[in-house]
């Protein structure tokens, strides 16, 4: 099988990609739809190959490139055109840079590197520029200039690869917790503090808890993106790749079960937390949560990435594929924040000198 797949209409021979409104593979020159589960053959295919890190064509003019330079640099030809296709070693689907049509790097999703699911694309670029205006829309402490002339500089859908966990969780926990009653005599005002030792015993089991997989994707934007909606998830196939980006994993489940358990610790931790009702404070004293791992599952969720850049800085922002969430910090007005400040320390103090203005006239 060629290193390089990409669809073809079979009826005028154009690149296909798959269409996120309809949810089927089109043909954006001849508008030709169909449905994406008449293309299994291709994965039925690279199901049965074997993952052979050896096997990687590297072609290099030695008098252009130096000792190096192409360290996880790998090339493949596009077959519509024949033009090169520079990627790195994580990249699974691109695009041709002649071309433009949309290719899908096959073995980076043979044998073990196959994802078990994939989350297709609901919402397309338009939406994302949409959210993306939402998202600066009533920001008092953003630029104005920023509000009027920013511009997305690039625009881009990925296929973000994820780990998903299960796993078992027991808890021991312990917390301090208090009451308090006042009351008053015509003499004295009173307080009482009660004191509680609180304890938490149970299980809890967690499902596809998600870790992203990738070097190039922080974390916490990745995390700031949930929840995606599992039960929209598809047995994964290449065609949903077509038309997009997608990169495979380069962190390996192993390494990612550390953030999955101080995730599902901390989830744990806070659920137990929240049934301790009824008590003024509650404060945590010790205890342990045990984690038992269980299966272990590889997914691709879709995220859209934006970036725009002010006054030399780079802004990125990312958007749920899935469900429209859109995330990303923005720059700040410290003029405005400054004045918002001062405004409203000096409607704290207005407000203070008349409470006290009428404590003394009582």
């Amino acid at each position: 099988m060629a290193e390089v797949l990409e669809y073809k209409c079979p009826c005028c021979g154009g690149a296909i990609t798959f269409d996120s409104a309809s949810q089927q593979m089109k043909c954006p020159y001849c508008d030709t739809v169909f449905d994406v589960e008449t293309l299994k053959a291709y994965d039925a295919e690279l199901k049965k190959e074997k993952h052979e890190e050896k096997q990687w064509e590297r072609r290099q003019n030695e008098n252009e490139w130096k000792d190096g330079e192409t360290d996880g640099i790998l090339i493949y030809t596009c077959s519509s055109c024949g033009g090169e296709i520079v990627a790195d070693q994580s990249t699974g689907a691109s695009s041709c840079p002649f071309c433009g049509n949309p290719v899908i790097m096959t073995r980076q999703f043979a044998g073990d590197l196959r994802p078990d699911y994939v989350i297709p694309f609901k919402l397309d670029k338009n939406a994302a520029r949409a959210a993306f205006s939402r998202h600066v829309k009533g920001k008092r402490l953003l630029p104005k200039l920023f509000k009027d002339q920013h511009h997305i500089e690039e625009i881009k859908s990925v296929y973000v690869p994820f780990w998903l966990y299960d796993a078992d969780a027991q808890a021991d926990l312990r917390y301090r917790a208090t009451r308090v009653r006042t009351w008053r005599d015509s003499r004295y005002n009173y307080t009482e503090t009660s004191y509680f030792s609180v304890t938490r015993s149970g299980n809890i089991q967690f499902s596809r808890v998600p870790v992203d997989g990738s070097t190039k994707m922080a974390d916490d934007l990745m995390e700031s993106l949930e929840p995606f909606d599992f039960n929209q998830a598809v047995d994964f196939q290449t065609a949903y790749l077509s038309g997009y980006l997608a990169d495979r994993y380069d962190v390996s489940a192993q390494d990612c079960s550390i953030r999955a358990n101080s995730r599902i610790r901390k989830s744990t931790e806070e659920a137990f937390a929240s049934t301790i009702r009824g008590y003024a404070t509650v404060v945590p004293e010790g205890g342990n949560v045990q984690i038992n791992a269980g299966v272990t599952k590889y997914a691709l969720y879709p995220v859209w990435l934006l970036t725009t850049v002010w006054k030399g800085k780079p802004y990125l922002f990312a958007m749920n594929g899935q469900t429209g969430k859109m995330v990303g910090d923005l720059p700040m007005d410290r003029g405005a924040y400054w004045r918002w400040f001062w405004g409203l320390a000096a409607a704290f103090s207005a407000a203070a000198f008349a409470v006290c203005w009428l404590i003394g006239m009582m």
